[in-house]
Protein backbone atom coordinates (compact mmCIF):
# COMPACT_ATOMS: atom_id res chain seq x y z
CA UNK A 1 0.00 0.00 0.00
CA UNK A 2 3.19 2.11 0.96
CA UNK A 3 6.23 2.56 -1.29
CA UNK A 4 8.49 4.05 1.22
CA UNK A 5 11.42 3.98 -1.49
CA UNK A 6 9.08 6.29 -3.76
CA UNK A 7 8.09 8.50 -1.32
CA UNK A 8 11.61 8.93 -0.12
CA UNK A 9 12.83 9.62 -3.35
CA UNK A 10 10.30 12.71 -4.06
CA UNK A 11 10.96 13.80 -0.45
CA UNK A 12 14.82 13.86 -1.03
CA UNK A 13 14.29 15.58 -4.72
CA UNK A 14 11.87 18.13 -3.92
CA UNK A 15 10.49 18.66 -0.74
CA UNK A 16 12.02 21.47 1.51
CA UNK A 17 10.65 21.08 5.33
CA UNK A 18 10.07 23.48 8.05
CA UNK A 19 12.29 24.21 10.78
CA UNK A 20 14.85 21.79 9.08
CA UNK A 21 18.63 22.25 7.83
CA UNK A 22 18.23 19.83 5.18
CA UNK A 23 21.78 19.43 5.16
CA UNK A 24 21.43 17.40 8.32
CA UNK A 25 19.63 14.94 5.84
CA UNK A 26 22.18 14.40 3.52
CA UNK A 27 22.97 11.07 4.44
CA UNK A 28 19.83 9.87 6.31
CA UNK A 29 15.87 9.74 5.64
CA UNK A 30 13.29 11.29 6.98
CA UNK A 31 10.39 9.14 8.82
CA UNK A 32 8.32 7.78 6.98
CA UNK A 33 5.26 7.79 9.15
CA UNK A 34 1.89 5.77 7.75
CA UNK A 35 -0.87 5.64 10.29
CA UNK A 36 -1.85 6.98 13.82
CA UNK A 37 -3.81 5.73 16.40
CA UNK A 38 -4.78 7.18 19.92
CA UNK A 39 -0.88 8.20 21.06
CA UNK A 40 0.76 6.28 18.80
CA UNK A 41 1.81 6.87 15.38
CA UNK A 42 2.98 4.26 12.85
CA UNK A 43 6.10 4.07 10.23
CA UNK A 44 6.49 2.51 6.95
CA UNK A 45 8.19 -0.17 8.43
CA UNK A 46 5.86 -1.18 10.93
CA UNK A 47 7.31 0.36 14.08
CA UNK A 48 5.29 2.03 16.66
CA UNK A 49 6.07 5.63 18.00
CA UNK A 50 4.80 7.95 20.79
CA UNK A 51 4.01 10.69 19.48
CA UNK A 52 4.85 12.96 22.31
CA UNK A 53 4.54 16.52 21.22
CA UNK A 54 0.82 15.76 19.52
CA UNK A 55 1.70 16.18 16.22
CA UNK A 56 3.15 19.69 16.55
CA UNK A 57 0.70 19.93 19.79
CA UNK A 58 -2.78 19.50 17.13
CA UNK A 59 -3.87 16.38 17.85
CA UNK A 60 -5.95 16.81 21.34
CA UNK A 61 -8.51 13.62 21.69
CA UNK A 62 -5.84 10.91 19.53
CA UNK A 63 -5.16 10.19 16.38
CA UNK A 64 -7.88 9.16 14.12
CA UNK A 65 -10.47 9.42 16.99
CA UNK A 66 -13.55 7.75 15.14
CA UNK A 67 -16.22 10.41 16.49
CA UNK A 68 -13.97 13.03 14.04
CA UNK A 69 -13.65 10.22 11.17
CA UNK A 70 -17.03 9.57 10.89
CA UNK A 71 -18.17 13.28 11.17
CA UNK A 72 -15.85 14.14 8.86
CA UNK A 73 -17.07 11.55 6.07
CA UNK A 74 -20.73 12.32 6.84
CA UNK A 75 -19.86 16.41 5.97
CA UNK A 76 -17.98 15.31 2.81
CA UNK A 77 -21.16 14.36 1.18
CA UNK A 78 -22.82 17.80 1.68
CA UNK A 79 -20.78 20.80 1.34
CA UNK A 80 -17.14 21.32 1.11
CA UNK A 81 -16.48 25.04 0.93
CA UNK A 82 -18.04 27.84 0.18
CA UNK A 83 -17.39 31.82 0.15
CA UNK A 84 -17.50 32.85 3.53
CA UNK A 85 -18.16 36.57 2.12
CA UNK A 86 -22.19 37.29 1.58
CA UNK A 87 -22.78 33.57 2.75
CA UNK A 88 -22.69 31.64 5.94
CA UNK A 89 -24.06 27.78 6.89
CA UNK A 90 -25.02 26.17 9.66
CA UNK A 91 -22.13 23.97 10.20
CA UNK A 92 -20.20 27.28 11.06
CA UNK A 93 -23.00 29.05 12.75
CA UNK A 94 -23.37 25.18 15.22
CA UNK A 95 -19.63 25.45 15.69
CA UNK A 96 -19.73 28.66 17.06
CA UNK A 97 -22.83 28.22 18.88
CA UNK A 98 -20.79 25.49 20.94
CA UNK A 99 -17.70 27.45 21.23
CA UNK A 100 -20.07 29.99 23.07
CA UNK A 101 -21.14 27.73 25.18
CA UNK A 102 -17.05 26.95 26.43
CA UNK A 103 -15.48 31.19 26.57
CA UNK A 104 -16.61 33.78 28.54
CA UNK A 105 -19.50 35.62 27.08
CA UNK A 106 -17.96 38.62 26.96
CA UNK A 107 -15.58 36.95 24.15
CA UNK A 108 -18.80 37.51 21.83
CA UNK A 109 -17.88 38.02 18.23
CA UNK A 110 -15.47 35.41 15.94
CA UNK A 111 -13.63 35.54 12.99
CA UNK A 112 -12.57 32.52 11.21
CA UNK A 113 -9.26 32.05 9.77
CA UNK A 114 -7.07 29.37 9.25
CA UNK A 115 -4.19 28.48 12.05
CA UNK A 116 -2.65 30.06 14.26
CA UNK A 117 -0.51 32.68 12.56
CA UNK A 118 -3.22 33.72 10.95
CA UNK A 119 -5.42 34.05 14.43
CA UNK A 120 -2.57 36.24 15.49
CA UNK A 121 -2.40 38.67 12.10
CA UNK A 122 -6.25 38.83 12.84
CA UNK A 123 -5.64 40.24 16.22
CA UNK A 124 -2.96 42.19 15.79
CA UNK A 125 -5.07 43.99 12.66
CA UNK A 126 -7.91 44.09 14.33
CA UNK A 127 -6.73 45.61 17.82
CA UNK A 128 -5.05 48.13 15.35
CA UNK A 129 -7.70 49.15 13.47
CA UNK A 130 -10.58 49.45 16.63
CA UNK A 131 -8.24 52.36 17.57
CA UNK A 132 -8.17 53.79 14.54
CA UNK A 133 -11.91 53.69 14.04
CA UNK A 134 -12.13 55.15 17.74
CA UNK A 135 -9.99 58.14 16.29
CA UNK A 136 -7.03 57.21 18.73
CA UNK A 137 -4.70 57.36 15.62
CA UNK A 138 -1.14 57.72 17.92
CA UNK A 139 -1.90 54.19 18.80
CA UNK A 140 0.22 51.81 16.53
CA UNK A 141 2.56 49.88 18.53
CA UNK A 142 2.20 46.57 20.40
CA UNK A 143 3.77 45.68 23.93
CA UNK A 144 5.28 42.28 23.47
CA UNK A 145 7.69 39.37 25.81
CA UNK A 146 10.75 38.34 25.25
CA UNK A 147 11.05 34.26 24.45
CA UNK A 148 7.76 35.02 22.81
CA UNK A 149 6.82 32.90 19.93
CA UNK A 150 3.02 33.67 18.21
CA UNK A 151 3.65 32.52 14.43
CA UNK A 152 5.89 33.04 11.19
CA UNK A 153 3.62 35.63 9.07
CA UNK A 154 5.33 38.65 9.04
CA UNK A 155 3.05 40.49 11.53
CA UNK A 156 3.34 37.66 14.66
CA UNK A 157 6.95 37.00 13.73
CA UNK A 158 7.25 41.46 14.56
CA UNK A 159 6.28 40.05 18.03
CA UNK A 160 8.69 37.14 18.34
CA UNK A 161 11.08 37.01 20.67
CA UNK A 162 13.29 34.07 19.74
CA UNK A 163 16.40 35.46 18.47
CA UNK A 164 17.20 31.96 16.57
CA UNK A 165 13.57 32.43 14.90
CA UNK A 166 13.17 36.34 14.34
CA UNK A 167 16.81 38.38 14.22
CA UNK A 168 17.26 37.36 10.17
CA UNK A 169 13.87 39.16 9.77
CA UNK A 170 14.15 42.51 11.29
CA UNK A 171 14.22 44.44 8.43
CA UNK A 172 10.80 43.31 7.33
CA UNK A 173 8.77 43.58 11.00
CA UNK A 174 7.22 46.43 12.77
CA UNK A 175 8.92 48.17 15.82
CA UNK A 176 6.84 46.37 18.67
CA UNK A 177 8.08 47.05 22.22
CA UNK A 178 9.77 44.19 24.02
CA UNK A 179 9.07 43.72 28.21
CA UNK A 180 11.48 41.08 29.65
CA UNK A 181 9.66 37.85 29.86
CA UNK A 182 8.25 36.36 33.30
CA UNK A 183 10.40 33.54 32.97
CA UNK A 184 10.77 31.50 36.25
CA UNK A 185 13.57 28.99 35.14
CA UNK A 186 16.13 31.69 35.46
CA UNK A 187 15.00 34.56 37.84
CA UNK A 188 16.73 35.47 40.68
CA UNK A 189 14.43 35.47 43.38
CA UNK A 190 13.04 32.01 42.94
CA UNK A 191 13.00 29.98 46.19
CA UNK A 192 12.14 26.85 44.97
CA UNK A 193 14.78 24.24 42.86
CA UNK A 194 12.88 23.59 39.91
CA UNK A 195 10.29 26.12 38.40
CA UNK A 196 7.06 23.27 37.89
CA UNK A 197 4.58 25.33 36.89
CA UNK A 198 5.65 29.10 38.33
CA UNK A 199 2.69 29.08 41.05
CA UNK A 200 5.41 28.16 44.19
CA UNK A 201 8.70 29.78 43.63
CA UNK A 202 8.25 31.92 46.20
CA UNK A 203 9.00 35.36 44.48
CA UNK A 204 6.87 38.77 44.87
CA UNK A 205 6.57 39.06 40.97
CA UNK A 206 9.12 41.51 40.82
CA UNK A 207 9.10 40.56 37.20
CA UNK A 208 6.20 42.86 36.80
CA UNK A 209 7.47 45.86 37.54
CA UNK A 210 9.21 46.03 33.72
CA UNK A 211 5.78 45.61 32.28
CA UNK A 212 4.26 48.08 34.03
CA UNK A 213 7.00 50.80 33.97
CA UNK A 214 6.60 50.22 30.17
CA UNK A 215 2.60 50.20 30.13
CA UNK A 216 3.39 53.74 31.93
CA UNK A 217 5.80 55.29 29.38
CA UNK A 218 4.42 53.86 25.90
CA UNK A 219 -0.04 53.50 26.79
CA UNK A 220 -0.47 56.63 24.58
CA UNK A 221 1.23 54.58 21.61
CA UNK A 222 0.45 51.64 22.54
CA UNK A 223 -2.34 48.71 20.86
CA UNK A 224 -1.86 45.93 22.87
CA UNK A 225 -0.25 43.77 24.74
CA UNK A 226 -0.07 40.38 23.53
CA UNK A 227 1.24 37.00 25.68
CA UNK A 228 1.08 33.21 25.50
CA UNK A 229 -1.22 33.21 28.29
CA UNK A 230 0.98 30.54 31.63
CA UNK A 231 3.26 28.62 29.03
CA UNK A 232 5.66 30.43 26.23
CA UNK A 233 5.72 27.36 23.97
CA UNK A 234 8.19 27.52 21.27
CA UNK A 235 10.33 30.15 22.96
CA UNK A 236 11.25 27.73 25.16
CA UNK A 237 8.09 26.16 27.57
CA UNK A 238 8.80 28.91 30.19
CA UNK A 239 5.82 28.40 32.69
CA UNK A 240 4.94 31.52 34.71
CA UNK A 241 2.34 32.46 37.27
CA UNK A 242 -1.87 33.11 36.67
CA UNK A 243 -0.94 36.44 39.17
CA UNK A 244 1.01 37.96 36.62
CA UNK A 245 -2.21 38.20 34.14
CA UNK A 246 -4.06 38.91 37.08
CA UNK A 247 -2.11 41.62 37.18
CA UNK A 248 -1.48 42.64 33.80
CA UNK A 249 -5.37 42.95 33.03
CA UNK A 250 -5.44 45.53 35.65
CA UNK A 251 -2.63 47.63 34.43
CA UNK A 252 -3.93 46.84 30.85
CA UNK A 253 -7.52 48.56 31.55
CA UNK A 254 -5.62 51.63 34.00
CA UNK A 255 -3.53 52.50 30.76
CA UNK A 256 -6.29 52.16 28.17
CA UNK A 257 -4.35 49.27 26.04
CA UNK A 258 -6.07 46.05 25.04
CA UNK A 259 -5.14 42.79 26.07
CA UNK A 260 -4.54 40.62 23.86
CA UNK A 261 -3.90 36.01 24.77
CA UNK A 262 -2.37 34.24 21.99
CA UNK A 263 -4.37 30.91 22.82
CA UNK A 264 -3.12 28.64 20.38
CA UNK A 265 -0.80 26.32 21.77
CA UNK A 266 -2.77 26.59 25.64
CA UNK A 267 -6.04 26.23 24.27
CA UNK A 268 -8.70 22.98 24.41
CA UNK A 269 -7.24 21.37 27.62
CA UNK A 270 -3.77 21.70 27.41
CA UNK A 271 -3.13 23.67 30.93
CA UNK A 272 -5.85 21.44 32.58
CA UNK A 273 -8.43 23.80 31.88
CA UNK A 274 -10.25 24.39 28.71
CA UNK A 275 -8.32 27.78 27.98
CA UNK A 276 -5.58 29.12 30.14
CA UNK A 277 -7.20 32.39 31.19
CA UNK A 278 -9.81 30.31 32.99
CA UNK A 279 -6.69 29.66 35.64
CA UNK A 280 -6.83 33.37 36.12
CA UNK A 281 -9.33 35.93 37.46
CA UNK A 282 -9.65 37.65 34.16
CA UNK A 283 -10.70 37.48 30.58
CA UNK A 284 -8.39 38.92 27.63
CA UNK A 285 -9.76 41.69 25.26
CA UNK A 286 -8.95 39.14 22.30
CA UNK A 287 -8.19 35.41 22.14
CA UNK A 288 -6.75 33.49 19.51
CA UNK A 289 -7.69 29.70 18.42
CA UNK A 290 -6.50 27.51 16.87
CA UNK A 291 -4.68 23.71 16.90
CA UNK A 292 -6.32 21.65 18.96
CA UNK A 293 -9.92 23.33 17.78
CA UNK A 294 -10.25 20.36 15.44
CA UNK A 295 -8.35 17.66 17.29
CA UNK A 296 -5.24 18.11 14.42
CA UNK A 297 -7.92 16.66 11.65
CA UNK A 298 -7.78 20.08 9.49
CA UNK A 299 -6.71 23.68 9.89
CA UNK A 300 -9.35 26.26 11.22
CA UNK A 301 -8.71 29.25 13.63
CA UNK A 302 -10.51 31.73 15.33
CA UNK A 303 -9.56 35.16 17.04
CA UNK A 304 -12.43 36.30 19.38
CA UNK A 305 -12.98 39.62 20.52
CA UNK A 306 -15.66 41.76 22.47
CA UNK A 307 -18.95 43.70 21.24
CA UNK A 308 -16.94 46.88 22.65
CA UNK A 309 -14.11 46.19 19.77
CA UNK A 310 -16.76 45.18 16.91
CA UNK A 311 -18.94 48.29 17.83
CA UNK A 312 -16.19 50.26 16.56
CA UNK A 313 -16.38 48.55 12.94
CA UNK A 314 -19.95 48.91 12.65
CA UNK A 315 -21.13 51.66 10.53
CA UNK A 316 -22.08 52.39 7.31
CA UNK A 317 -20.01 51.38 4.25
CA UNK A 318 -18.31 54.73 3.37
CA UNK A 319 -17.50 54.99 6.77
CA UNK A 320 -14.84 52.76 5.70
CA UNK A 321 -14.74 51.23 8.97
CA UNK A 322 -14.86 47.73 7.34
CA UNK A 323 -12.55 45.24 9.04
CA UNK A 324 -10.92 44.15 4.96
CA UNK A 325 -9.70 41.04 6.24
CA UNK A 326 -10.13 37.54 5.23
CA UNK A 327 -8.68 34.11 4.19
CA UNK A 328 -9.85 32.29 1.04
CA UNK A 329 -11.20 29.18 3.27
CA UNK A 330 -12.50 31.25 5.75
CA UNK A 331 -15.08 28.68 8.04
CA UNK A 332 -14.21 26.08 5.66
CA UNK A 333 -17.52 23.60 6.21
CA UNK A 334 -15.42 20.40 6.27
CA UNK A 335 -13.35 22.00 9.28
CA UNK A 336 -16.08 23.47 10.79
CA UNK A 337 -18.17 19.86 11.07
CA UNK A 338 -15.19 18.30 12.60
CA UNK A 339 -14.78 21.17 15.29
CA UNK A 340 -18.24 20.49 16.32
CA UNK A 341 -17.85 17.16 17.27
CA UNK A 342 -14.29 17.97 18.56
CA UNK A 343 -16.24 20.05 21.14
CA UNK A 344 -19.31 17.34 21.41
CA UNK A 345 -16.17 14.93 22.58
CA UNK A 346 -14.52 17.47 25.34
CA UNK A 347 -17.89 18.01 26.52
CA UNK A 348 -19.57 14.19 26.44
CA UNK A 349 -16.32 12.69 28.59
CA UNK A 350 -15.75 15.89 30.25
CA UNK A 351 -11.93 16.37 29.16
CA UNK A 352 -9.54 17.52 30.95
CA UNK A 353 -11.57 17.21 34.09
CA UNK A 354 -11.96 13.75 33.51
CA UNK A 355 -8.15 12.86 33.05
CA UNK A 356 -6.57 15.00 35.55
CA UNK A 357 -5.83 12.05 37.24
CA UNK A 358 -3.69 11.09 34.38
CA UNK A 359 -2.29 15.09 34.63
CA UNK A 360 -1.09 14.81 37.70
CA UNK A 361 0.95 11.31 37.15
CA UNK A 362 2.19 12.75 34.46
CA UNK A 363 3.82 15.84 36.71
CA UNK A 364 4.79 13.31 38.75
CA UNK A 365 6.43 11.49 36.35
CA UNK A 366 8.54 14.96 35.54
CA UNK A 367 8.85 15.64 38.66
CA UNK A 368 10.71 11.87 39.51
CA UNK A 369 13.77 13.39 36.62
CA UNK A 370 15.20 15.71 39.53
CA UNK A 371 17.45 12.21 40.25
CA UNK A 372 19.15 13.28 37.76
CA UNK A 373 22.35 15.79 37.22
CA UNK A 374 21.73 16.56 33.93
CA UNK A 375 18.32 18.02 34.21
CA UNK A 376 18.86 21.63 35.05
CA UNK A 377 14.81 22.36 35.37
CA UNK A 378 11.59 21.11 35.45
CA UNK A 379 8.51 22.93 34.55
CA UNK A 380 5.09 21.94 33.53
CA UNK A 381 1.47 23.30 33.25
CA UNK A 382 -1.20 20.75 32.63
CA UNK A 383 -0.60 18.08 30.43
CA UNK A 384 2.22 19.92 29.10
CA UNK A 385 5.93 19.25 30.50
CA UNK A 386 9.66 20.22 29.92
CA UNK A 387 13.21 18.96 31.07
CA UNK A 388 16.33 21.30 30.58
CA UNK A 389 19.49 19.01 29.56
CA UNK A 390 22.64 19.89 31.27
CA UNK A 391 26.50 18.53 31.93
CA UNK A 392 25.52 18.90 35.78
CA UNK A 393 22.45 20.97 37.67
CA UNK A 394 25.04 20.92 40.81
CA UNK A 395 28.19 22.33 39.52
CA UNK A 396 25.34 24.17 36.56
CA UNK A 397 27.46 23.64 33.70
CA UNK A 398 25.71 23.61 30.51
CA UNK A 399 26.40 21.84 27.02
CA UNK A 400 27.94 23.57 24.25
CA UNK A 401 25.24 24.52 21.61
CA UNK A 402 27.39 23.04 18.94
CA UNK A 403 27.63 19.51 20.83
CA UNK A 404 23.39 19.58 19.55
CA UNK A 405 22.80 17.34 22.57
CA UNK A 406 19.10 17.92 21.81
CA UNK A 407 19.23 16.51 18.34
CA UNK A 408 21.14 13.38 19.60
CA UNK A 409 18.68 12.61 22.43
CA UNK A 410 15.97 12.96 19.39
CA UNK A 411 17.43 11.06 16.73
CA UNK A 412 17.96 8.45 19.85
CA UNK A 413 14.36 8.87 20.55
CA UNK A 414 13.39 7.90 17.34
CA UNK A 415 15.25 4.66 17.42
CA UNK A 416 13.63 3.74 21.12
CA UNK A 417 9.76 3.82 20.25
CA UNK A 418 9.51 8.05 21.04
CA UNK A 419 9.48 11.66 19.24
CA UNK A 420 11.64 13.39 21.92
CA UNK A 421 11.69 16.75 19.85
CA UNK A 422 14.11 18.93 21.12
CA UNK A 423 13.90 23.08 21.42
CA UNK A 424 17.59 23.62 21.54
CA UNK A 425 18.79 21.37 24.92
CA UNK A 426 15.08 20.86 26.01
CA UNK A 427 13.25 18.27 25.75
CA UNK A 428 9.35 18.87 26.11
CA UNK A 429 6.14 16.64 25.85
CA UNK A 430 3.01 17.65 24.78
CA UNK A 431 0.58 15.31 25.52
CA UNK A 432 -3.32 14.46 24.38
CA UNK A 433 -5.85 14.68 26.76
CA UNK A 434 -6.39 10.96 26.59
CA UNK A 435 -3.48 10.01 27.24
CA UNK A 436 -3.73 6.69 29.84
CA UNK A 437 -1.19 6.39 33.08
CA UNK A 438 0.17 3.32 31.04
CA UNK A 439 0.82 5.49 28.30
CA UNK A 440 3.05 7.61 30.28
CA UNK A 441 4.63 4.89 32.49
CA UNK A 442 5.71 3.99 28.91
CA UNK A 443 6.57 7.52 27.77
CA UNK A 444 9.26 8.32 30.92
CA UNK A 445 10.98 4.08 30.90
CA UNK A 446 11.90 5.17 27.31
CA UNK A 447 12.46 8.68 28.22
CA UNK A 448 15.07 7.71 31.03
CA UNK A 449 16.57 4.69 28.78
CA UNK A 450 17.18 7.51 25.70
CA UNK A 451 18.63 10.47 28.28
CA UNK A 452 20.94 7.55 30.34
CA UNK A 453 22.40 6.55 26.78
CA UNK A 454 23.42 9.69 25.84
CA UNK A 455 24.19 11.47 28.29
CA UNK A 456 25.82 8.59 30.78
Amino acid sequence: MYDKKKTLEVDRKHIWHPFTQMKDFENKDHKVIVSGEGVKLTDADGNELYDTISSWWTNTLGHCNKRIVEAAKKQLDTLEHVNFSGFTHPYAAEFIDKLSDFLHPSLSRYFFSDDGSTAVEVALKMSFQYWQNKGKKEKTRFIMLDNAYHGDTLGAVSLGGVELYHQLYKPLMFNAIKVDSPNCSCCPHRKSEFTLDGESCGCNLQCFEKMEDTLLEYSDETVAVVVEPLIQGAGGMFTYPAKYLNKLRESADRHNVLLIFDEVATGFGRTGKLFAYEHTDIVPDIICLSKGITGGFLPLAITAATDEIYDAFYDDYFSYKTFFHGHSYTGNPLACAIAIENLNILKDENLPQSNLEVMHHFQKKLREMEKFDFIGDIRYRGFIGALDIVKSRKDKIPFDEKERIGNAIYEHSLENGLVLRPLGDMIYFFLPLIVTKDDIDQIFARTEKVLTDILT
